[in-house]
């Protein structure tokens, strides 16, 4: 745990009790706060209560007398599309709020740093899509180099629930655009933008409020070094405002679409091969074809971006690569479940959207595709490019039969459930062509999230490879 510093007998509300709430409550409480908790679920009040906490009730007249600030979990919205009423009531009595993520980076640091031999980093990951395997990848390869490390944020452990640092370790934070919006304090020693793809607009008020609390993790603290994906028109600029020249070296500019050139530091993918290049001159080359953990070029995006943190911290190129190969992937991200007479079956339940389903359509040649869900704003229709590779749809879900009239002339089959989806799919497929799940849309039409999507089809697909 990581002690809060900063609120020493003070009063803290905390509002919302899930994974981080709790967290947060209980780190404010170890640091010599009181933590005042509240959540309009009675459920989640039980549990926090269970656990000893102090419940605050935030709709009382008088819930802000002599509270310091309000700690809110990610989830809430605190503007966009309107402000929560707990929030709105805190703003109208000028009490400040923030998030864990505030806490940690102003708590994070201890006097006792000054006796360790190498001061300890935090490398921050955001961006639309490919933040969680960049992470994950980072965390990897420092733990393949025996480099001290613990991932948290939005994937492992929350923040504050971590523990406090050693001598020369590494935290990895996968930071939301939901955790870096609110955060009143964001200083990493290093920073991944991967890229920006429209996303949570209505939580944001559109695209750009959705790229503004992206920028924040750059703009409010300032890391020493920024790793910027610049394969959008975001990207692109979020670079030039960071760096003082063409060869400011504290901006690593990173690249699946086109070779990178000047006199900067570059990380860029090509044919499959991860290029570094700094002063205008090739330093290291990685053959990323074979690396099984990382099919595709959005894949190859997040090996470019965490190639190019680790060289920041010091790494040569020869062990970033070891690690590289050792990769699995992440559960849900273009996971290889299995393989059976030359077909192979892939659990891509994390592409909600369009744009990651394309990334995951542009991974594999010829695909048995299953797709559908609940669709998001503007549905698939920007796939169209893409669907060259689908030898046949498998459409499940709400959203069925939607998708199957923006989905043109490509073969397709409405199954509805995803027993009956795999089951097709496994029956038609051929030698050399790759059954994927990518649904382009969300999952809560039939599951809770698209982990549990993810592992009905894994299930499926097991059992059918158990036969």
């Amino acid at each position: 745990m990581i002690p809060v510093r900063g609120h020493e007998g003070q009063r803290i509300s905390v509002l919302g009790l899930g994974r981080s709430g709790l967290a947060t409550a209980k780190a404010l409480e170890a640091g010599g706060a009181t933590a005042l908790c509240w959540d309009d679920s009675p459920e989640a009040r039980e549990m926090a209560e269970a656990e000893g906490l102090t419940l605050h009730d935030l709709s009382r007249r008088d819930a802000f007398e002599g509270v310091a600030a309000l700690i809110t979990s990610p989830g809430i919205p605190h503007l966009y599309p309107a402000p929560n009423k707990h929030l709105a009531r805190a703003y109208e009595e000028g009490v400040p709020v923030d998030n864990d993520i505030g806490l940690f980076f102003r708590s994070f640091a201890t006097p006792e740093w000054d006796n360790f031999e190498t001061t300890p980093k935090v490398i921050a990951v955001t961006g639309s899509n490919g933040k969680s395997t960049t992470s994950a990848l980072i965390h990897h390869l420092l733990t393949e180099v025996g480099r001290p490390s613990q991932l948290a944020g939005n994937i492992g452990r929350g923040v504050l629930d971590i523990e406090p640092a050693h001598d020369g370790e590494v935290v990895v934070l996968e930071l939301s655009s939901y955790q870096t919006d609110l955060a009143r304090a964001l200083t990493p020693d290093i920073a991944v933008f991967t890229n920006l793809t429209p996303d949570h607009l209505d939580r944001h008020g559109g695209l750009g409020g959705y790229f503004a609390a992206k920028r924040r993790l750059f703009a409010e603290g300032g890391p020493d070094r920024a790793v910027i994906g610049v394969d959008e028109p975001e990207g692109l600029y979020l670079a030039g405002q960071l760096a003082e020249g063409p060869a400011d070296d504290r901006v690593i500019r990173v690249s699946v679409d086109r070779k990178l050139t000047g006199p900067g530091w570059q990380v860029y993918a090509r044919k499959g091969f991860l290029s570094e290049t700094r002063k205008g001159r090739q330093v290291a080359s990685i053959d990323l074809r074979g690396v099984k953990g990382l099919p595709g070029s959005h894949n190859q995006q997040n090996a470019c971006a965490a190639f190019a943190a680790l060289r920041c911290l010091g790494l040569a190129p020869r062990q970033i690569e070891a690690g590289l190969r050792s990769f699995e992937g992440l559960p849900h991200r273009s996971q290889l479940v299995g393989e059976r007479d030359g077909v192979r079956f892939v659990n891509d339940s994390k592409a909600t959207n369009a744009d990651s389903a394309a990334a995951a359509l542009q991974a594999f040649d010829r695909i048995r595709w299953i797709a559908g869900g609940l669709g998001k704003d503007g549905g698939i229709g920007a796939l169209a490019p893409h669907l060259g590779h689908v030898a046949k749809a498998y459409l499940i879900g709400h959203s069925a039969r939607a998708f199957a009239l923006q989905i043109g002339d490509t073969p397709h089959e409405i199954c509805e459930t995803m027993d009956r989806a795999v089951a097709r799919a496994a029956e038609d497929a051929q030698a050399g062509e790759t059954v994927l799940l990518a649904p382009a849309a969300a999952s809560f039409d039939q599951y809770p999230d698209f982990e549990a999507r993810g592992a009905d089809f894994t299930r499926a697909v097991q059992g059918i490879l158990a036969r």
